[in-house]
């Protein structure tokens, strides 16, 4: 696996870019980030980064407050700069094809181009924006951007997840 989390994650979040900056074009494992680091990529890089920090920052605090997970920042922009990613989290940003071998890894692969780039198997479209493969415990949802992952469809995102995890 190689991206940006924990070693011990049970969300799986697949990107099919990275960072344009220091070592992430060239990164080939899994490591956690540390504090500050995802401002100082939003500063680097521009509004692109911000968003896709921000809206995964969103999401997982949407999803950990429906399922009532204590110690839980106060903000999702808390969440973003305290737990985002980082050794203690339980997400991890993916630049790697999803493994779907480990079971217990709920996988969200973001954007239908890059699904479709991945060729993953036997998908159930649930609409025109998400698709699901409930054996696999994956999802393919819109990209990590305001306009694509609304507000809405972060909701959306946030109970495929939950009924994956139940």
């Amino acid at each position: 696996m190689i991206g940006l989390g924990p070693h011990n994650f049970s969300i799986a979040i697949y990107i099919a870019n990275r960072p344009e900056l220091d070592d992430y074009p060239s990164l080939n494992r899994l490591r956690s980030m540390v504090p500050g680091e995802i401002a100082y990529i939003a500063q680097e890089t521009g509004n692109h980064w911000r968003k896709v920090f921000n809206v995964s920052a969103k999401f997982l605090f949407q999803l950990y407050s429906e399922e009532k997970k204590p110690n839980l920042p106060a903000t999702w922009q808390r969440l973003r700069d305290s737990d985002l990613f980082q050794s203690h989290g339980d997400a991890a940003l993916l630049f790697s094809k999803p493994d779907l071998s480990k079971q217990e890894i709920i996988h969200i692969v973001c954007g239908k181009t890059y699904a479709n780039q991945l060729g993953l198997g036997s998908l159930h479209w649930v609409d025109n924006y998400f698709a699901i493969d409930p054996e696999n415990k994956l999802i393919v949802c819109p990209y990590l951007d305001y306009r694509q992952l609304s507000n809405a469809r972060i909701t959306q995102l946030s109970g495929l997840v939950s009924s994956l995890r139940s």
